[in-house]
This record gives structure tokens, sequence and C-alpha cells, in this order.
């Protein structure tokens, strides 16, 4: 397709659908795909309050200039969106948002995919989890004999 259009965006806004009419679906594609990736509550088997996104801004909206650009072309794209969080993000929260619009529903899927893999593999943004803090006893704090009128030190 001639002319594809791509927009990308790094904010620390919520993600929301986007109402752009450059975005809208014109008589020539066939597919629109959108994927959200989410938050999930558990990161390495604890759970979380959510992920702090934090990137190198310039780079990091570059490079998905640069995937949103290949796709289109690779894929015979109409348009590519790519929006991506920064900053804290709860769990259930969007923090990738990727729509592509084009001919053909498999090609679409595909492409989508491909970005989403290519901005994981090379998009300079790191995650740290915000891990919720147990405040359960451990095994060993509730084992601890205890006497009536002492003092404890901890």
């Amino acid at each position: 397709m001639a002319n594809p259009v791509c927009e990308v965006l790094l904010t620390k806004e919520r993600l929301e659908e986007p109402a752009s009419a450059q975005f809208t679906v014109d008589i020539d594609s066939g597919a629109v795909v959108d994927f959200r990736g989410v938050v999930r509550s558990m990161e390495d088997g604890r759970e979380i309050e959510g992920i702090e996104y934090e990137a190198h801004q310039t780079m990091a909206e570059h490079q998905c200039k640069l995937i949103a650009g290949r796709a289109a072309n690779d894929f015979g794209l109409a348009r590519v969106l790519i929006h991506h969080r920064v900053g804290f993000v709860g769990a259930g929260e969007c923090s990738l948002f990727v729509r592509v619009i084009g001919r053909h529903r498999a090609k679409a899927f595909e492409a989508s995919r491909c970005i989403v893999d290519e901005l994981k593999r090379c998009v300079p943004i790191w995650k740290r989890p915000r891990f919720k803090i147990d405040n359960r006893p451990t095994q060993q704090e509730h084992s601890r004999p205890r006497t009536k009128g002492a003092v404890s030190a901890v």
C-alpha cells in the first residue's frame, strides 16, 4: 500500500483506544487488528501492584517508528499505530496498544505479532515490577515463643 500512516506515542497517560480519524478504516482495508498488552497481577510467581516502565524517550520513539514503517512495508499495511505507557502502570491496566490496518486479516495478525516481538527485542523500554508487600508473619516469626509481658526486639 502506498504511503502508510504510522503513529508512535510514548506517554504517562492511560492508554485509550484512539479516536483519531486517520485511523479509521478505509474501503481498501479489510482488516483491523488491535493488540492490548495488559499488566498481569503476578510477576515471577509474586503478586505485584504494577510495573514501572522507564524508557530512553528519543531512542524508543525512533525505534518504534522504524518498526512501524518496516511492518507497514513488509506486510502491506495502510496504517500502524504503536502507543506505549511509561511510568507506573497498575495491574490490570494497558501498557501497550498496537493497531494495524491492512487488506487481509492473515497479514494484519502476523504484522501485529511481529511488531510486539520487535518492540520487546529492540526498543529501549525497561520494566521493573512493584511487588505487593506481604504482611503475613514468616514461618520463623510465627513459631517464635511469646512470653507474656516480654519486650521483643525485632
